[in-house]
């Protein structure tokens, strides 16, 4: 059961997702759909300038 989680939960990863797609067990409007719906994280984002100058 553990296993059937996990791969759940990986099935958008990129490493996984292409293949999943090649192999017509994620259908690629599923992952365009997903895709969309991600939470924009823009506001939190920092550059690799501003992490240096905080340490």
């Amino acid at each position: 059961m553990r296993l059937a989680r996990a791969l759940e939960d990986k099935k958008y990863d990129v490493r996984l997702r292409d293949k999943l797609v090649a192999d017509k067990k994620l259908e690629h409007k599923d992952v365009e759909s997903y895709l969309k719906n991600l939470d924009d994280d823009t506001n939190r984002q920092t550059t690799t300038k501003e992490a240096e100058e905080n340490k």
